[in-house]
């Protein structure tokens, strides 16, 4: 009998955990965890103590080897990477490019787990890029890692579709338990020899960029749509936020309202321009308009938007907006 693959594990935040702690309960006589490279320990909490990343967490948990590198283009790092002799190098949102020199380390492969349905939102927010555009589903591809942002051959794919109340976070954690099973197939076929890898169609690659607070802001111009998947893509961060006078307003849960449902008198509203606030709060938009649901004032826990405008005694005509 062939002796077990030795999986080096490569990750970062709470998605990547989830997957690691699968592999570890997972591990027998086909694979071994044998150890676990992750970011380097942060302030964490009120106290501003340092902690362990959410990997280095579980490879604690567990007592799995784990190197912490502030920098891995040293001499150093591949030099302590090559101790464990790894069979396969599995790498789940880690967080950094990784140079030819260590993607060569592994025997059999590197292999990354992407939480997308590539070559559909390469990059470092796919999850965050198929709500916003409006994907109905989403997945996790598995994946020989090569020098070119997620453009390597891919060996697995499964998919999962979008609801329509899903957010970042419940998307996330549904992501991490299909890409640990998706890990565990590809880990097997590993194991017999028995991987094929299929290229990406570089003619369909989409991308996304890191998000930032910034892309957070609500543009009332754009589509009452547009506006709806900002809330669920940025939650539980950034939040997509708003400014009302001089405050700041994150808005959480908001809803497109149907208008076929609804007369609407008056002349015309400018984007942002609150049109209704009884029995709930809507908001034109630059298409459509909006039914804000649940908001959060500074300093303040969330709350329903009705009575949120109804404890600061805002009436229709107000305008969200700089």
């Amino acid at each position: 009998m062939a002796d077990p693959l030795k999986i080096v594990f490569m990750g970062t935040p709470a998605l990547a955990a989830h997957i690691l702690e699968r592999l570890v309960t997972a591990s027998g006589a086909s694979f071994h965890v044998v150890g676990v490279v992750t970011r380097p320990d942060q302030p964490r909490g009120r106290g501003l103590g340092t902690g362990p990343s959410e990997v280095g967490a579980v490879a604690a948990r567990h007592r799995i080897p784990t190197l912490k590198p502030v920098k891995i283009r040293t001499p150093e790092f591949i030099s302590e990477l090559k101790t464990f002799d790894p069979d396969i190098l599995l790498v789940a949102a880690y967080g950094r490019i990784l140079p030819a020199r260590i993607l060569d380390v592994p025997r059999i492969a590197p292999i990354n787990v992407h939480a997308s349905l590539l070559p559909r939102h390469r990059g470092a927010a796919p999850i965050e890029g198929a709500i916003l555009a409006g994907d109905a589903e989403t997945g996790v591809t598995i994946m020989r890692i090569v020098e070119r942002m997620d453009a390597g051959p891919m060996y697995f794919q499964c998919k999962l579709p979008i609801e329509p109340n899903d957010t970042q976070g419940t998307l996330k954690e549904k992501l991490a338990e299909l890409g640990a099973s998706a890990s565990l197939e590809v880990i097997d076929l590993a194991a017999r020899g028995a991987l094929v890898e299929t290229p990406q169609d570089e003619a369909l690659a989409t991308y996304t960029a890191q998000v930032e607070k910034k892309d957070a802001v609500i543009d009332w111009t754009a589509s009452a749509a547009q506006i709806e998947r900002m809330t669920r893509a940025y939650d539980p961060w950034p939040v997509a936020r708003t400014r009302l006078g001089a405050d700041e307003v994150l808005i959480w849960r908001a809803a497109v309202e149907d208008e076929s449902q609804t007369k609407w008198g008056g002349p015309p509203c400018p984007p942002g321009a609150i049109v209704s606030v009884k029995p709930y709060p809507i908001v034109q938009c630059g298409t459509g308009r909006l039914r804000l649901v649940e908001v959060q004032a500074p300093g303040r826990k969330r709350m329903s938007a009705a009575d949120f405008l109804r404890g600061k005694r805002i009436e229709a005509g107000a305008r969200f907006g700089p």
